[in-house]
């Protein structure tokens, strides 16, 4: 487990977006366990890669007019109970991987972003990823 004193502003990077930390399995299923609307997850993580790609992919990508419902994050390594749920039970059928990044539409995973497809990459063209998948899956649908 990390120093909240080195996590805390990792944290606030997304905290501040509007990203929701669940910390617990109860939080994480509160949330991923509605299947109703669109729903971010963001696997954070000390990495270089996190600071570097994921997290400023997620803070571009989220200014875009068209986001998700609802966005929260679990961070590896120290919200141990809320990643292992993320990963168990909603990421089924994938490697444990952090940073990742997730999107639920109605409970079903649409789009899944692991680290393999955040290393070496530039921040805006994750996020250019990231604004197609919210474009595709968030959009709210004429009535």
């Amino acid at each position: 487990m990390y120093d909240e004193r080195i996590v805390g502003p990792m944290r606030e990077e997304l905290t501040r977006l509007g990203v929701e930390e669940t910390r617990t399995a109860q939080e994480v299923d509160a949330v991923l366990g509605e299947k109703k609307g669109t729903v971010l997850v963001v696997v954070n993580s000390v990495c270089g890669c996190a600071a570097g790609m994921a997290r400023p992919a997620v803070a571009m990508a989220v200014e875009h007019d068209v986001r998700p419902d609802r966005m929260i994050t679990v961070f590896a390594g120290n919200d141990r109970e809320a990643t292992a749920r993320v990963r168990e039970k909603y990421l089924v059928g994938y490697r444990p991987s952090s940073p990742s990044i997730a999107l639920f539409r109605d409970g079903e995973l649409v789009k899944m972003v692991e680290r393999w497809q955040i290393e070496g990459r530039e921040a805006h063209d994750i996020a250019t990823d990231l604004v197609a998948a919210f474009d595709q899956y968030c959009a709210k649908q004429p009535a």
